[in-house]
């Protein structure tokens, strides 16, 4: 039994340490591809973190995409943050990453994708309501663009973006009411404004 334990204890530290040699590693990693990044050697950066890659290692993944989205490699930095996605899907994080790679590819569809994702997890979040209304309004769904600018609205009455858009929306749907009243808020906040202005001369 003495033995037993005696092995068990010594295989118990032995694991400790390896952990903590491999940890020293990963951290030593990290640090250089700051350094790296600093200066602006985005694949001295990502070599520095692929000596210590694990495709389960969500950090590593995030990095990884940041790095090579700095690098202007948006197919890879889309990949790495695929990988950060699984790993962690509750969490927006990666989602709002990923969109930075997929704007930068002017790929809409998995930009709209992305973002009713994050509203699945966080259905109140006033910037992705915005940006996908921002979406359907380019796209002159102005119904769906409404449903998202609403809750924007909500959230922020006195933005001005939200008022703006949330105007001109309202006038294509053709609630000039509800378009008035928003142009003349939009114009409390900028009293010049040429969109707000050129909305009411519309309306008039």
């Amino acid at each position: 039994m003495n033995i037993l334990k005696t092995s068990i204890a010594i295989i118990a530290t032995v694991t400790t340490l390896s952990v903590q040699a491999q940890n020293k590693t990963v951290l030593a990693a990290f640090s250089l591809s700051y350094e790296y990044e600093a200066v602006a050697k985005y694949d001295a950066a990502m070599a520095s973190l692929n000596n210590v890659y694990s495709a389960s290692s969500y950090e590593i993944n995030m990095r990884m995409g940041w790095l090579n989205y700095l690098a202007a490699k948006q197919k890879e930095a889309v990949t790495f943050y695929q990988k950060a996605i699984v790993l962690m899907p509750a969490a927006t994080e990666p989602k709002w990453a990923i969109i930075n790679a997929y704007t930068i590819q002017q790929n809409w569809i998995e930009i709209e994708k992305t973002y009713l994702a994050i509203l699945k997890l966080d259905a109140k979040n006033a910037t992705a309501n915005y940006n996908l209304g921002l979406i359907y309004y380019y796209r002159k769904d102005y119904v769906s663009a409404k449903k998202h600018f609403d809750v924007a609205l909500n959230l922020y009455p006195f933005g001005y973006n939200n008022m703006l858009m949330s105007a001109w929306t309202n006038y294509f749907l053709g609630n000039k009411n509800d378009a008035t009243v928003l142009f003349n808020k939009t114009l409390l906040y900028s009293p010049k404004d040429k969109s707000a202005l050129e909305g009411l001369s519309l309306i008039k």
